[in-house]
């Protein structure tokens, strides 16, 4: 059996990445349903009255990360563009309407990655609610609006294609 360098770099870069994480604070990869109930309930009694999103970290592994996200009736939140990640979006709980595609109205740099709007014009919108699962691919505008009481979701960022080299 032939093993390319390839194979090899990519299986010392993973040994690498296990020790450097088993160095550092231990974190948890695995949420059940208490630990998702625990942040859903901190949430609500920490979120602000304004605050259209309260964003808990789930977990990170860089390049790569997950937040728990919970958005309330009423308060819309800016819609987004992710410049170098996909967004792998989880329905927890709640519905709403979700915009992707189109471009941002009135469009300004949060930081050096990612842009927010007042709004999406054009795209395609479709309602959403739990259980539901979708990919926001890079640089596509979205956002999340009409929200039916409470959208809870899970976002895990994933690098475009060369980001984590």
């Amino acid at each position: 059996m032939r093993v390319s360098s390839r194979m090899l770099l990519g299986a010392a870069a993973l040994l690498l990445s296990a020790a450097a994480l088993s160095a550092q604070a231990p974190f948890d990869v695995f949420f059940n349903t208490e630990k998702l109930d625990a942040m859903i309930a901190k949430a609500k009694a920490e979120r602000k009255p304004d605050q259209g999103n309260f964003v808990q970290q789930l977990w990170a592994f860089p390049p790569y990360h997950a937040n728990l996200e919970y958005r309330v009736h009423g308060i819309d939140t800016p819609p987004n563009v992710h410049e170098q990640d996909k967004e792998i979006i989880y329905v927890v709980q709640g519905a709403a309407k979700l915009t992707m595609g189109g471009h941002l109205r009135d469009e300004h740099r949060t930081n050096a990655a990612n842009r927010q709007g007042k709004a999406v014009d054009g795209g395609t919108a479709q309602h959403i609610s739990k259980g539901a699962w979708f990919l926001v691919p890079e640089n596509t505008p979205h956002s999340f609006t009409e929200i039916e009481d409470t959208l809870v979701i899970i976002s895990l960022h994933v690098p475009k294609e060369g980001a984590a080299k």
